[in-house]
Protein backbone atom coordinates (compact mmCIF):
# COMPACT_ATOMS: atom_id res chain seq x y z
CA UNK A 1 0.00 0.00 0.00
CA UNK A 2 1.09 3.83 -0.54
CA UNK A 3 0.22 6.29 1.78
CA UNK A 4 -1.19 9.10 -0.19
CA UNK A 5 -2.48 12.82 0.14
CA UNK A 6 -5.22 14.99 -1.33
CA UNK A 7 -6.41 18.11 -0.93
CA UNK A 8 -10.15 18.26 -1.19
CA UNK A 9 -12.71 21.07 -1.48
CA UNK A 10 -14.47 21.01 1.77
CA UNK A 11 -17.07 23.82 0.94
CA UNK A 12 -17.22 26.13 -2.62
CA UNK A 13 -15.88 29.37 -2.16
CA UNK A 14 -17.85 32.59 -0.97
CA UNK A 15 -15.38 35.29 -2.07
CA UNK A 16 -11.75 34.92 -1.30
CA UNK A 17 -10.86 31.45 -0.70
CA UNK A 18 -9.93 30.34 2.85
CA UNK A 19 -7.96 27.57 4.99
CA UNK A 20 -11.19 26.50 6.18
CA UNK A 21 -12.55 25.82 2.38
CA UNK A 22 -9.69 23.05 1.93
CA UNK A 23 -9.42 19.51 3.67
CA UNK A 24 -6.39 17.32 3.78
CA UNK A 25 -7.36 13.71 3.21
CA UNK A 26 -4.86 10.53 3.56
CA UNK A 27 -6.14 7.44 1.43
CA UNK A 28 -4.42 4.01 0.54
CA UNK A 29 -3.39 2.88 -2.49
CA UNK A 30 -2.78 -0.45 -4.00
CA UNK A 31 0.36 -1.23 -5.77
CA UNK A 32 -0.71 -3.46 -7.64
CA UNK A 33 -1.57 -2.67 -10.84
CA UNK A 34 -4.46 -3.26 -13.56
CA UNK A 35 -3.58 -3.57 -17.13
CA UNK A 36 -2.36 -0.03 -18.35
CA UNK A 37 -2.35 1.17 -15.14
CA UNK A 38 0.65 3.51 -13.59
CA UNK A 39 1.73 4.95 -10.15
CA UNK A 40 2.22 8.53 -10.22
CA UNK A 41 4.13 10.48 -7.54
CA UNK A 42 4.09 14.13 -7.97
CA UNK A 43 7.32 15.95 -8.29
CA UNK A 44 5.90 19.97 -8.93
CA UNK A 45 2.49 20.93 -8.85
CA UNK A 46 0.76 23.85 -10.58
CA UNK A 47 -1.61 26.51 -9.17
CA UNK A 48 -3.62 28.63 -11.47
CA UNK A 49 -6.18 31.16 -11.50
CA UNK A 50 -8.79 29.09 -13.65
CA UNK A 51 -8.76 26.49 -10.62
CA UNK A 52 -10.59 29.02 -8.64
CA UNK A 53 -13.54 29.71 -11.86
CA UNK A 54 -13.75 25.67 -12.44
CA UNK A 55 -14.36 25.41 -8.71
CA UNK A 56 -17.83 27.06 -8.77
CA UNK A 57 -19.30 25.55 -12.33
CA UNK A 58 -17.13 21.56 -12.03
CA UNK A 59 -16.36 20.66 -8.76
CA UNK A 60 -18.86 19.70 -5.56
CA UNK A 61 -17.80 19.29 -1.74
CA UNK A 62 -15.78 16.47 -0.96
CA UNK A 63 -14.28 16.41 -4.40
CA UNK A 64 -10.11 16.45 -5.05
CA UNK A 65 -9.14 20.00 -6.14
CA UNK A 66 -8.77 20.08 -9.54
CA UNK A 67 -5.04 21.22 -11.25
CA UNK A 68 -1.82 19.40 -13.29
CA UNK A 69 1.03 18.33 -11.88
CA UNK A 70 4.00 16.99 -13.24
CA UNK A 71 4.64 13.12 -11.57
CA UNK A 72 7.32 10.70 -11.72
CA UNK A 73 6.02 7.10 -13.03
CA UNK A 74 6.90 5.00 -9.88
CA UNK A 75 5.36 1.76 -11.04
CA UNK A 76 3.96 0.64 -14.34
CA UNK A 77 1.75 -2.22 -16.33
CA UNK A 78 1.49 0.66 -19.10
CA UNK A 79 4.18 -0.10 -21.84
CA UNK A 80 3.84 3.93 -22.82
CA UNK A 81 4.75 4.79 -19.34
CA UNK A 82 7.74 3.07 -18.34
CA UNK A 83 9.23 3.52 -14.53
CA UNK A 84 11.20 6.75 -14.00
CA UNK A 85 10.11 8.81 -16.98
CA UNK A 86 8.12 12.02 -16.00
CA UNK A 87 4.81 13.36 -17.19
CA UNK A 88 2.50 16.41 -16.87
CA UNK A 89 -1.45 15.17 -16.07
CA UNK A 90 -4.38 16.58 -14.54
CA UNK A 91 -4.02 14.36 -11.56
CA UNK A 92 -5.52 17.27 -8.97
CA UNK A 93 -3.58 18.09 -5.65
CA UNK A 94 -2.67 14.59 -5.08
CA UNK A 95 0.63 13.48 -3.86
CA UNK A 96 0.10 10.21 -5.10
CA UNK A 97 -2.30 8.93 -8.47
CA UNK A 98 -3.07 5.98 -10.01
CA UNK A 99 -3.95 6.24 -13.63
CA UNK A 100 -4.90 4.20 -16.81
CA UNK A 101 -2.55 6.77 -18.91
CA UNK A 102 -5.51 9.24 -19.68
CA UNK A 103 -4.68 12.65 -20.49
CA UNK A 104 -1.10 12.07 -19.25
CA UNK A 105 1.89 13.94 -21.76
CA UNK A 106 4.90 12.43 -21.01
CA UNK A 107 7.66 15.38 -20.68
CA UNK A 108 9.80 16.49 -24.11
CA UNK A 109 12.72 13.84 -24.77
CA UNK A 110 15.00 16.43 -25.32
CA UNK A 111 14.38 17.86 -22.09
CA UNK A 112 17.74 19.82 -21.38
CA UNK A 113 19.07 18.21 -18.09
CA UNK A 114 19.64 21.78 -16.77
CA UNK A 115 16.48 23.17 -17.29
CA UNK A 116 14.16 22.40 -13.99
CA UNK A 117 10.73 20.07 -15.14
CA UNK A 118 8.72 22.39 -13.35
CA UNK A 119 8.63 24.31 -16.80
CA UNK A 120 6.86 21.99 -18.00
CA UNK A 121 4.00 23.22 -15.86
CA UNK A 122 5.01 27.01 -16.90
CA UNK A 123 6.38 28.41 -20.09
CA UNK A 124 6.94 24.94 -21.42
CA UNK A 125 3.57 24.28 -20.48
CA UNK A 126 -0.22 24.75 -20.63
CA UNK A 127 0.52 28.49 -19.55
CA UNK A 128 3.33 28.98 -22.39
CA UNK A 129 0.55 27.30 -24.96
CA UNK A 130 -1.91 29.41 -24.27
CA UNK A 131 0.16 32.52 -24.42
CA UNK A 132 1.56 31.47 -27.89
CA UNK A 133 -2.07 30.55 -29.35
CA UNK A 134 -3.40 33.36 -27.51
CA UNK A 135 -1.07 35.79 -29.64
CA UNK A 136 -0.71 33.47 -32.94
CA UNK A 137 -4.32 31.75 -33.25
CA UNK A 138 -7.11 34.16 -31.95
CA UNK A 139 -5.05 37.77 -32.09
CA UNK A 140 -3.39 36.65 -35.10
CA UNK A 141 -0.19 39.40 -33.86
CA UNK A 142 1.50 41.30 -37.11
CA UNK A 143 4.90 43.01 -36.99
CA UNK A 144 4.17 46.63 -36.22
CA UNK A 145 1.71 46.24 -34.22
CA UNK A 146 1.35 47.76 -30.44
CA UNK A 147 -0.05 44.71 -27.81
CA UNK A 148 -1.85 45.55 -24.75
CA UNK A 149 -1.20 42.49 -21.73
CA UNK A 150 -2.73 42.75 -18.25
CA UNK A 151 -1.83 40.60 -15.20
CA UNK A 152 1.55 40.50 -17.58
CA UNK A 153 4.11 39.15 -14.48
CA UNK A 154 1.96 36.05 -14.53
CA UNK A 155 2.63 33.00 -16.13
CA UNK A 156 0.72 33.69 -19.07
CA UNK A 157 1.11 37.43 -19.41
CA UNK A 158 5.05 37.60 -19.21
CA UNK A 159 5.53 34.41 -22.08
CA UNK A 160 2.64 36.63 -24.20
CA UNK A 161 5.05 39.86 -24.05
CA UNK A 162 8.11 38.09 -24.56
CA UNK A 163 6.44 36.54 -27.35
CA UNK A 164 4.89 39.35 -28.96
CA UNK A 165 8.12 40.91 -28.91
CA UNK A 166 9.89 38.44 -30.76
CA UNK A 167 7.27 39.11 -33.33
CA UNK A 168 8.30 42.59 -33.57
CA UNK A 169 5.63 44.21 -31.51
CA UNK A 170 5.57 47.20 -29.09
CA UNK A 171 4.31 45.38 -26.02
CA UNK A 172 2.68 47.48 -23.08
CA UNK A 173 2.15 45.42 -19.58
CA UNK A 174 0.12 46.38 -16.85
CA UNK A 175 0.73 45.02 -13.39
CA UNK A 176 0.58 45.41 -9.58
CA UNK A 177 3.55 46.32 -7.92
CA UNK A 178 6.74 48.34 -8.77
CA UNK A 179 8.76 44.90 -8.51
CA UNK A 180 6.50 43.84 -10.89
CA UNK A 181 7.50 47.04 -13.33
CA UNK A 182 10.39 46.16 -12.98
CA UNK A 183 10.81 42.77 -13.98
CA UNK A 184 8.59 43.31 -17.33
CA UNK A 185 10.88 46.04 -18.02
CA UNK A 186 14.12 43.20 -17.72
CA UNK A 187 11.61 41.54 -20.02
CA UNK A 188 11.76 43.57 -23.01
CA UNK A 189 7.99 45.47 -22.79
CA UNK A 190 8.00 48.76 -23.73
CA UNK A 191 6.45 50.48 -20.91
CA UNK A 192 4.80 49.13 -17.88
CA UNK A 193 2.74 50.24 -15.13
CA UNK A 194 1.37 49.74 -11.76
CA UNK A 195 -2.27 49.77 -12.23
CA UNK A 196 -2.82 50.04 -8.14
CA UNK A 197 -0.94 53.06 -8.20
CA UNK A 198 -1.60 55.19 -11.50
CA UNK A 199 -4.40 58.51 -10.84
CA UNK A 200 -6.00 57.63 -13.76
CA UNK A 201 -6.11 54.12 -15.77
CA UNK A 202 -7.37 55.89 -18.70
CA UNK A 203 -4.50 58.20 -18.83
CA UNK A 204 -1.48 55.89 -17.99
CA UNK A 205 -2.88 53.50 -21.04
CA UNK A 206 -3.15 56.76 -23.56
CA UNK A 207 -0.17 57.68 -22.02
CA UNK A 208 1.86 54.47 -23.02
CA UNK A 209 0.73 54.44 -26.67
CA UNK A 210 -1.37 57.45 -27.63
CA UNK A 211 -1.96 55.60 -31.19
CA UNK A 212 -3.99 53.44 -29.00
CA UNK A 213 -3.58 49.83 -29.10
CA UNK A 214 -4.06 47.01 -32.17
CA UNK A 215 -4.54 43.94 -30.02
CA UNK A 216 -5.44 42.85 -26.17
CA UNK A 217 -4.19 39.84 -24.13
CA UNK A 218 -6.83 40.08 -22.03
CA UNK A 219 -6.85 37.94 -18.56
CA UNK A 220 -8.11 40.45 -16.15
CA UNK A 221 -11.72 41.07 -17.15
CA UNK A 222 -14.18 43.61 -14.90
CA UNK A 223 -13.25 47.37 -14.90
CA UNK A 224 -9.96 46.80 -16.71
CA UNK A 225 -11.12 45.81 -19.80
CA UNK A 226 -13.98 48.35 -19.78
CA UNK A 227 -11.14 51.13 -19.68
CA UNK A 228 -9.12 49.14 -22.24
CA UNK A 229 -11.71 48.57 -25.07
CA UNK A 230 -11.92 52.20 -25.32
CA UNK A 231 -7.97 52.82 -25.95
CA UNK A 232 -8.10 50.25 -29.05
CA UNK A 233 -7.73 51.11 -32.52
CA UNK A 234 -10.30 50.56 -34.83
CA UNK A 235 -10.64 46.65 -35.91
CA UNK A 236 -9.04 46.44 -32.76
CA UNK A 237 -8.94 42.41 -31.87
CA UNK A 238 -9.15 41.38 -28.11
CA UNK A 239 -8.67 37.82 -26.61
CA UNK A 240 -10.07 36.85 -23.45
CA UNK A 241 -7.98 34.42 -21.45
CA UNK A 242 -9.28 35.19 -18.03
CA UNK A 243 -11.24 37.44 -15.57
CA UNK A 244 -9.34 36.76 -12.65
CA UNK A 245 -10.63 40.07 -11.62
CA UNK A 246 -13.98 38.79 -10.78
CA UNK A 247 -13.30 35.15 -9.81
CA UNK A 248 -13.89 36.14 -6.31
CA UNK A 249 -16.72 38.51 -6.69
CA UNK A 250 -19.83 36.92 -4.25
CA UNK A 251 -21.60 39.28 -6.26
CA UNK A 252 -21.72 39.43 -10.08
CA UNK A 253 -20.11 43.10 -11.24
CA UNK A 254 -22.28 45.40 -13.21
CA UNK A 255 -21.45 47.63 -16.47
CA UNK A 256 -20.30 49.25 -17.77
CA UNK A 257 -20.71 47.18 -21.05
CA UNK A 258 -18.77 46.92 -23.71
CA UNK A 259 -20.99 46.66 -26.60
CA UNK A 260 -21.10 50.67 -27.37
CA UNK A 261 -17.00 50.65 -27.84
CA UNK A 262 -16.83 47.38 -29.92
CA UNK A 263 -19.42 48.87 -32.63
CA UNK A 264 -17.92 52.54 -32.64
CA UNK A 265 -14.47 50.54 -33.11
CA UNK A 266 -15.53 47.69 -35.22
CA UNK A 267 -13.85 45.44 -32.46
CA UNK A 268 -13.49 41.76 -32.43
CA UNK A 269 -13.55 39.98 -29.45
CA UNK A 270 -12.96 35.93 -29.14
CA UNK A 271 -12.52 34.16 -25.69
CA UNK A 272 -10.63 30.70 -25.76
CA UNK A 273 -9.48 27.95 -23.97
CA UNK A 274 -6.07 26.59 -24.69
CA UNK A 275 -7.26 23.19 -25.76
CA UNK A 276 -8.63 24.22 -28.58
CA UNK A 277 -5.30 23.51 -30.61
CA UNK A 278 -3.97 20.98 -28.46
CA UNK A 279 -3.20 18.69 -32.04
CA UNK A 280 -0.20 21.67 -32.43
CA UNK A 281 1.76 21.13 -29.01
CA UNK A 282 4.12 19.20 -29.58
CA UNK A 283 5.24 21.23 -32.00
CA UNK A 284 4.67 24.77 -30.26
CA UNK A 285 6.44 23.45 -27.23
CA UNK A 286 9.85 22.38 -29.05
CA UNK A 287 9.75 25.69 -30.66
CA UNK A 288 9.22 27.62 -27.07
CA UNK A 289 12.10 25.30 -25.90
CA UNK A 290 14.57 26.44 -28.38
CA UNK A 291 13.18 30.34 -27.70
CA UNK A 292 14.13 29.62 -24.00
CA UNK A 293 17.54 27.61 -24.96
CA UNK A 294 18.31 30.43 -26.93
CA UNK A 295 17.68 33.25 -23.94
CA UNK A 296 14.67 34.44 -26.48
CA UNK A 297 12.39 33.33 -23.81
CA UNK A 298 13.07 33.98 -19.76
CA UNK A 299 11.13 32.68 -16.91
CA UNK A 300 10.46 33.29 -13.83
CA UNK A 301 9.01 31.07 -10.88
CA UNK A 302 7.32 31.51 -7.64
CA UNK A 303 8.29 28.07 -5.78
CA UNK A 304 6.35 27.07 -2.44
CA UNK A 305 7.98 24.04 -0.98
CA UNK A 306 5.65 21.49 0.62
CA UNK A 307 2.58 19.45 -0.45
CA UNK A 308 0.55 20.64 2.59
CA UNK A 309 1.01 24.80 1.91
CA UNK A 310 -1.31 24.22 -1.52
CA UNK A 311 -4.21 26.06 -0.43
CA UNK A 312 -1.68 29.17 0.53
CA UNK A 313 -0.03 29.12 -2.65
CA UNK A 314 -2.98 28.97 -4.18
CA UNK A 315 -4.48 31.54 -2.22
CA UNK A 316 -0.94 33.80 -2.85
CA UNK A 317 -1.03 32.98 -6.37
CA UNK A 318 -4.90 34.79 -6.43
CA UNK A 319 -3.59 37.84 -4.67
CA UNK A 320 -0.71 38.56 -6.96
CA UNK A 321 2.13 37.29 -4.82
CA UNK A 322 4.00 35.57 -7.47
CA UNK A 323 6.02 36.85 -10.40
CA UNK A 324 6.28 34.19 -12.93
CA UNK A 325 4.57 31.09 -12.43
CA UNK A 326 3.47 29.78 -9.33
CA UNK A 327 4.81 25.97 -8.52
CA UNK A 328 4.73 23.76 -5.18
CA UNK A 329 7.68 21.37 -5.02
CA UNK A 330 6.24 18.41 -3.62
Amino acid sequence: MVEAKAWVLKKHFKGFPKDSDFELKHEQLHEQLRDGEVLLEAVFLSVDPYMRLYSRIRMQPGDVMIGTQLAKVIRSNNPEFPVGIHVVGPCGWRSHTVSDGTGLTRVLNDWPLNLSLSHALGAIGMPGLTALYGLEEVLAIQPGETLLVNAAAGAVGSVAGQIAKLKGCKVVGSTGSEAKVAYLKELGFDHAFNYKTVPSLEEALKQASPEGYDAYFDNVGGYFSSIALTQMKRFGRIAVCGAISTYNDKEPQTGPYPQLSMVLKELRMEGFVVVRWEDKNQESLKKMLIWLQEGKLKCREHVTVGFEKMPAAFMGMLQGDNMGKAIVQV
